[in-house]
């Protein structure tokens, strides 16, 4: 399938774009520019939901700053810092992918969607090791906090905020590594090529997003 009948340009009724084409679609560069659309729009509420974390973290270390300053110090820096090498390698990755499954190599694709499905495992094997860690030393949300060492009013409301927003942005990964697997086995049996690729573009849409809220969790989390 060529590039112009992705976008539209080619013959609705041919065999190629029927494979793709959705009913109630007129061409084929209609369907993926509304797939497109659609993605956006669920990624910004994304966002929003997020958003709204960010500002209560931000109340309330405005209204804590000495027990969030300590609290983040009993952070697992060494996890989120690994983590977050390994998020980054991930998007390079699933980049990558996109970038050849558009050059017809659908081989080197799905090996780079299993290097990023490896990815977001460590990510959460590493997430497990912290959070348990955690629990052993006492460093939980509310009442059920009861860490000795710092023991100063809003500690366990930082506790809380983190293990909300990690937990969160957690299953957004795992949401993410699901799709991936199923991105990953289309393209084992060459379900995508150069003129249709929009499910492993928007798949990649996601991930980005997820390893972009890392981006920003991690410094709020982990180094203040």
């Amino acid at each position: 399938m060529s590039e112009a009948a992705a976008h539209g340009h080619g013959h609705p009724g041919s065999g190629a774009e029927h494979r793709f084409l959705a009913h109630h679609f007129a061409s084929l560069g209609k369907q993926v520019e509304a797939s497109r659309l659609g993605m956006w729009l669920f990624l910004s509420t994304e966002v929003l939901l997020f958003a709204g974390l960010f500002v209560a973290y931000s109340v309330y270390r405005f209204s804590f700053p000495r027990a969030f300053a300590e609290a983040s110090r009993h952070s697992e820096t060494w996890a989120g810092t690994t983590n977050t090498l390994v998020l980054i390698t991930s998007s390079l990755t699933v980049a990558l992918a996109i970038h050849f499954v558009r050059l017809e190599k659908p081989r080197i694709a799905a090996l780079l969607l299993g290097v990023t499905l490896f990815c977001g495992l460590v990510f959460m094997v590493i997430k497990g090791i912290e959070y348990t860690n955690h629990f052993h030393e006492g460093a939980l949300p509310g009442r059920y906090y009861r860490m000795h060492e710092v023991l100063l009013p809003g500690v366990s409301m930082y506790w809380a905020l983190y293990f909300l927003m990690t937990g969160l942005h957690g299953l957004h990964v795992l949401i993410g590594m699901t799709v991936i697997g199923v991105i990953l086995y289309r393209t084992l049996h060459a379900y995508y090529d150069t003129g249709y690729y929009v499910g492993i573009e928007l798949a990649g849409l996601y991930w980005h997003l997820v390893d972009l809220i890392w981006i920003f969790l991690f410094p709020l989390l982990y180094l203040i």
